[in-house]
């Protein structure tokens, strides 16, 4: 490769980081030096670069995989048919029954490859851009990456589920946990014998390959993996965050000896001069390629050996065409695929490189990873062009990037997209972003695949505004029957807990004014001139005594949380799904949310998803929330979370509101049931779960749901607000911390408290409801809804409603003190009683105004 002239092939391009980091490349028969090439092989497939990443500082740069390296599009095909051809030999006989799958994004190209290899092997890649109408066949995480969700759309639903062997590629084998949760959540819809992981590296450790091994004994199958080259990444102690703090200093405006990529379209990044987006008249030209009537685009839906057969044919008139926009001596050429568009351009490349229609012929990709640039030999990432998102996606705008395409002299530069990102923001960001670092830009225009639609899927909307870009008569407009929602609200943007405890699915309403003094709200409420969820309570500050008896409270407790959380998450695991998705009703639900994730992790090496929703008594679910969820998970696995059943208000309220959104199963799941109104809980037991003692700052900082038609619309999510200036008395990580801290200890009574739960009856017999009714009519309050049973739900009646009695049952001892506290300082008498089926009821003053309180804001006797 050359950079600005200078030849680099002669440097390791890991070298910058390996002498600033001290990170090694370890290859399975030898060690290199200091940044050396160790055995040889590993250096020159890989190169290393920094990114931005809470996880993993350092990012591991393929040669030869076509992304962020341009390359010789022979020699990243012969990569990914070779690993095919690899397979294909161990399978045998059993090849003809195998289906491949690759992973989104960068390897969904050499997913492909290995198929072609494979020979007569269906594949399909994972995606993350939703797809109306195509339900999700299964879907995972993936941890460490910039945009962790993964959905599978195969347009035939039965390509998963057959017995034969799953092909699972990726670009490098580094943990083994994407992998092992694609397994895990396929393995418990469709089982099978054997499963072949490929990768161009292998780079695990010691321990996660026993733990392969330790996995695949588990799920009573044959799992084998093949790698180009295998070893290990030595890195040191800190080393994250010394990546970090260089990214940082080298992305810093002013650095020494560097030049910031600003995050504008036509940015080339480190180490080069900035330059402008090119003119207004830029020589585009648009190919809009004459596509085989009902192949694919991709894998996204699944590509078969027939399409493969079909686009086989094809290529030489698709090249012929792509030729013809080049014309005459058009030198050294760039093919640039565009995110998970990686095979066809490849294809495209290949073809051109074997007619000899430039004198060079190099394919790479565009990518929505963020990389650190800098203009150094020894350093895998030279440059970076920066430009703004053009499909539409569904996580909103954002930024894509294009890496050592910007001073590596290209002549011109192939962009090829499918039809739904051939709109106007292409032409004004990744093609004006190109044209002032190379003479000649084409775009190549690929009919976007869309199951169920005609066969001849014509390109989308036109780029009107893009000048020099003549009409086609033939185009389909995306499909945008539904919406795009964004992605979900993560901290430390929006709550404090760490990104990937939650996700949540709600709009930010911090700037919004909401809160509304208590006697207010309630009077509002209780007159039908407002709901409970159109404004907010004011964030009750504890009191140092009251903070005393919430420490006291989680020591005393933690232990008995974390019993409960072990028992429904292994309920929610043997029961519902082996890969669950957590959806927690927020807030109360959420810290139970983020323990159960905590749990799966610790026990079984699980990384759960676990999103927060709103649900609105008498509104019913965010349907939005649920339509973001269909569109990327499976609906059947998805789990819904909350703290505890009161007298079951809001269980009824979520089975109804889902009966209009088949799929989905309506049964809640929760830490506490002491009404007995569900089937999956983790003790029916009514004690004091410290989460509850508090508000915000137990739940991430964030407010209850608000649901308001000034502010939320048809197609928002409810809304919530950060508490961003609570920071300082926030607990919500510490009380997490404080129960997963006794996960081991309590691990055996978990395992036998499960195994008699599962063989019990556990039938809800709603003692609860009946409990509320008998006491709303025995004190004449006449509306269940003003009876809160339960300590979870009397504390809350204490910290944002007006309450008028608490009833307490008769010698509760400890798990009360913090009830009496509240009641003492509220001026609420605390009545003890028999016959309760819970340790507390809290009772809402049932005739309030205000001038049913004193002047003080405390309850008075009912008039």
């Amino acid at each position: 490769m050359t950079m600005k002239g200078k030849t680099i092939d002669t440097v390791w391009p890991g070298t910058w980081v390996a002498q600033r980091l001290g990170v090694r490349l370890e290859g399975a028969e030898g060690t290199g030096g200091e940044g050396g090439p160790g055995d040889g092989s590993l250096t020159k497939l890989l190169g290393l670069a920094l990114r931005r990443n809470p996880k993993r500082a350092h990012l591991l740069v393929s040669q030869v995989l076509g992304k962020h390296v341009p390359q010789s599009p022979a020699t990243v095909y012969a990569a990914g048919y070779g690993l095919g051809e690899r397979v294909r030999a161990l399978l045998g006989d059993s090849a003809a029954s195998a289906v491949v799958l690759g992973y989104a994004e960068t390897a969904t190209g050499l997913g492909h490859c290995v198929a072609d290899g494979l020979g007569a092997a269906p594949y399909l890649h994972s995606t993350r851009r939703p797809v109306p109408g195509v339900r999700p066949a299964g879907g995972f995480e993936e941890a460490h990456s910039h945009a962790t969700s993964h959905l599978l759309l195969p347009e035939d639903p039965e390509l998963l589920a057959g017995d034969g062997p799953l092909v699972l590629v990726d670009d490098e084998f580094s943990t083994g946990n994407t992998v092992l949760n694609t397994i895990r959540d396929l393995h418990a819809r469709h089982p099978r014998g054997h499963y072949v992981v490929v990768a161009l590296v292998d780079m695990r450790s010691a321990a996660d390959r026993d733990r392969l091994t330790a996995f695949a004994a588990e799920l009573g199958a044959r799992v084998d993996l093949i790698a180009l080259a295998s070893g290990t990444v030595s890195l040191p102690e800190g080393v994250l965050a010394k990546g970090q703090a260089l990214v940082e200093a080298y992305e810093t405006p002013g650095a020494a000896g560097t030049v910031p990529a600003p995050a504008s379209a036509g940015s080339a990044g480190a180490g080069l001069r900035r330059s402008a987006p090119g003119p207004a008249d830029a020589p585009y030209a648009r190919v809009v390629l004459e596509w085989p009537a009902g192949v694919p685009d991709g894998g996204r839906h699944g590509f078969t050996p027939g399409h493969r057969a079909a686009l086989e044919t094809a290529l030489p008139a698709l090249a012929g065409q792509v030729a013809a926009a080049l014309g005459e001596g058009p030198g050294r050429v760039l093919v640039l695929g565009n995110e998970e568009l990686m095979y066809v351009p490849l294809r495209l490349a290949a073809a051109l490189e074997e007619r000899g229609a430039a004198a060079e012929v190099r394919f790479s990709s565009t990518t929505r990873s963020p990389v650190l640039a800098v203009d150094d030999p020894g350093y895998a990432i030279r440059t970076r062009l920066v430009f703004p998102a053009h499909d539409a996606p569904a996580d909103g705008p954002g930024d894509r990037y294009a890496y050592n395409v910007a001073g590596a002299g290209f002549d011109a530069v192939v962009a090829v997209v499918d039809s739904a990102g051939d709109t106007p923001e292409l032409h004004t960001g990744l093609l004006a972003a190109l044209a002032p670092h190379t003479g000649r830009v084409v775009l190549a225009v690929v009919p976007s695949y869309a199951p169920g639609a005609p066969a001849a899927n014509a390109p989308g909307r036109p780029a009107a505004n893009a000048p020099g870009i003549p009409e086609t008569p033939h185009r389909q407009e995306p499909n945008m029957s539904e919406p795009r929602l964004p992605e979900p609200l993560r901290g430390p943007a929006f709550s404090s807990y760490a990104p990937e405890d939650v996700g949540w699915l709600l709009q930010d309403l911090s700037a919004v004014e909401l809160e509304a003094p208590t006697e207010e709200r309630e009077e509002a409420i209780q007159a039908g001139g407002a709901h409970y969820a159109e404004s907010l309570p004011v964030e009750y500050q504890p009191s140092p005594r009251y903070q005393e008896l919430y420490q006291d409270a989680l020591t005393t407790s933690a232990a008995r949380v974390a019993r409960a959380v072990g028992t429904v998450t292994e309920t929610v695991l043997a029961e519902r799904s082996p890969s669950p998705v957590l959806v927690s009703l927020a807030r109360a639900g959420t810290p139970v949310g983020v323990l159960m994730r905590r749990w799966a992790a610790a026990r079984h090496g699980l990384d759960l998803p676990h999103y927060a929703v709103s649900i609105v008594r008498g509104r019913g679910i965010d349907a939005n929330a649920l339509r973001w969820l269909a569109a990327h998970h499976d609906p059947a696995d998805v789990v819904f979370v909350d703290g505890w059943t009161g007298k079951g208000a809001i269980t009824r309220e979520l089975r109804e509101a889902l009966s209009a959104f088949p799929g989905f199963n309506p049964e809640i799941v929760v830490l506490a049931d002491p009404g007995a109104c569900v089937q999956t809980y983790g003790t029916r037991e009514d004690f004091l779960i410290p989460s509850a003692c508090l508000n915000s700052t137990v739940s991430g900082l964030v407010s209850r749901t608000v649901l308001r038609s000034d502010l939320v619309g048809p197609d928002d999510f409810h809304g919530a607000k950060f508490y961003r200036e609570l920071a300082g008395a926030d607990v919500s990580g510490a009380f997490v911390d404080a129960v997963a801290a006794r996960f081991e200890e309590v691990a055996e009574a978990v395992d036998a408290e499960v195994k008699e739960l599962l063989a019990a009856d556990r039938t809800p017999t709603w003692v609860g409801w009946a409990a509320v009714e008998r006491i709303s009519e025995e004190y004449g309050i006449h509306d269940v809804n003003l009876v809160k049973p339960g300590v979870g739900e009397t504390t809350r009646v204490l910290l944002r409603r007006v309450p008028w009695k608490i009833l307490a049952q008769r010698g509760a001892g400890s798990d009360l003190d913090h009830v009496r506290l509240l009641a003492a300082q509220r001026g609420v008498p605390v009545e003890e009683v028999d016959g309760l089926p819970y340790t507390c009821v809290g009772l809402i003053h049932p005739r309030f105004t205000r001038g049913a309180t004193g002047a003080d804001g405390k309850a008075v006797a009912a008039q």
